[in-house]
């Protein structure tokens, strides 16, 4: 077998050992954690602006006024809320790295950008892409050719069909369905197990089998 350039990169990371420093001392934080003990990620320390205890399975957590980021930390953002993650992404200087569990199924041929996180379970198939400080979480499936927003999160065996489209933000919630081709907007929330069969537009609340609109946010909620 010849083993084509996106290959030998994603054998090349697989082989390199990376130190990181996590932001969010949060239950998102432990599968983080679990994550990058499984991916030969070494985690240096756990900062949160208000920690509950000093230490998360013994990795050592510090008060963000304690500390001093640096332009050379290697940060992922270990927090569940998006715009949260948007907020620091934007306000941090500092070196972003993701992390994909070895157990999840990630096509070569697939891009999946800096902060993003791919939980153990998870498949992101040929021609996707994912966008920065993206969380695919655990069982969820990704198809060929989708496109997911900086951002975004791909909740617990939520799956999407090829060619699925999801915007800046949008939360797919746990078991939901999206079905091929539709596209979802910027900063919108897909109730557990809904099945999306139609586009959804910017800032929506969706819920339900066939997926309905039950509110729509403000762009500042």
């Amino acid at each position: 077998m010849v083993l084509t350039q996106p290959m030998l990169q994603q054998l090349n990371l697989l082989m390199e050992t990376t130190k990181v420093i996590l932001y969010g001392a949060s239950g998102h934080c432990k599968v983080i954690i679990d994550l990058c003990i499984n991916s030969n990620i070494i985690i240096d320390k756990i900062v949160d602006d208000n920690p509950k205890s000093d230490q998360i399975f013994g990795i050592h957590v510090v008060q963000t006024n304690q500390f001093q980021f640096q332009k050379t930390d290697k940060l992922i953002l270990s927090i569940g809320n998006n715009k949260i993650r948007k907020l620091l992404a934007n306000k941090l200087e500092v070196l972003y790295s993701k992390a994909i569990h070895p157990n999840a199924s990630v096509s070569v041929f697939s891009k999946i950008n800096e902060g993003t996180v791919v939980m153990a379970g998870a498949v992101v198939n040929p021609d996707t892409i994912i966008g920065k400080h993206c969380i695919i979480n655990s069982g969820a499936v990704v198809e060929h050719d989708c496109s997911i927003g900086d951002y975004a999160h791909i909740s617990p065996n939520a799956s999407l069909a090829g060619g699925v489209t999801v915007g800046e933000g949008s939360q797919v919630g746990i078991g939901a369905s999206v079905i091929q081709g539709v596209k979802i907007g910027n900063w919108v929330t897909i109730g557990a197990g809904a099945v999306i069969i139609k586009d959804v537009p910017d800032y929506s609340i969706v819920v339900g089998n066939p997926g309905r609109i039950i509110k729509t946010n403000n762009q500042d909620e």
